[in-house]
């Protein structure tokens, strides 16, 4: 698919070719790539970015950004807990059509302003009513962003939430079935060495991971490396 086409061309056969790019993405940071240089020319953005949910839910980390300012704003509001990006992520579309004039967050306000930021838009993903993440568009101009500019987000933000979620499940089962073959090769090792029987072996994996508050995996790779296990 080209990308060079302005963005009054783009319309559902484009949007398809990008759905079928975020499927072949070997990952997530594949993925999250590919949204935000879509959004650059489907939507009137000079920036794009992608926060993703941590693990557990407790904070963002940056997915994907298409210029250093992104990464500096996001990192700025992560740390104070404040800005627009923190509100979408709460679960709100976030339009900020003139930074210079919206006080509604008074210590990320001058931060976009000397950033060089005039508006920006920020959509949540979403997959099962779950927040996964806000897709961040910014223009440094004000007023910048049109009512089909915030359809396409949208559509963006629902593409990559869905590319997100499958990729994020892949890489956990990939995950998980490494640390299956690892315990099994540590159960391997103690089955020979003690004359142990498999229930035998994993009972003393697991012991091993709760008296010392590692992850079973982690155990298991240990003691394949070193043929010890923690102490």
């Amino acid at each position: 698919m080209s990308l060079s086409e302005p963005a009054d061309v783009f319309d559902a056969s484009r949007f398809a070719e990008f759905a079928l790019e975020l499927h072949d993405a070997a990952g997530v940071e594949e993925t999250l790539e590919a949204v935000v240089q879509f959004a650059l020319h489907a939507a009137n953005c000079t920036h794009a970015g992608v926060a993703l949910v941590a693990r557990g839910g407790r904070c963002a980390e940056v997915g994907a950004i298409t210029d250093p300012v992104v990464e500096k704003l996001y990192r700025f509001q992560i740390e104070i807990g404040q800005g627009p990006l923190v509100t979408a992520l709460s679960g709100q579309t976030v339009t900020v059509p003139d930074v210079a004039t919206d006080d509604r967050w008074p210590c990320w306000q001058p931060a976009a302003v000397s950033a060089g930021i005039g508006s920006a838009l920020h959509v949540p993903l979403k997959v099962s009513d779950q927040i996964t993440g806000v897709l961040s568009l910014f223009n440094t101009e004000p007023n910048a962003f049109t009512v089909d500019d915030e359809a396409i987000a949208h559509i963006l933000a629902r593409h990559a939430s869905v590319a997100v979620a499958t990729a994020r499940h892949e890489v956990a089962l990939a995950q998980a079935v490494d640390a299956r073959k690892l315990v099994g090769q540590a159960m391997g090792i103690l089955m020979e060495r003690f004359d142990l029987d498999g229930d035998q072996a994993f009972a003393v994996l697991r012991r091993y991971s709760q008296d010392t508050n590692t992850k079973l995996r982690d155990v298991a790779q240990q003691l394949i490396e070193t043929r010890k296990l923690p102490r």
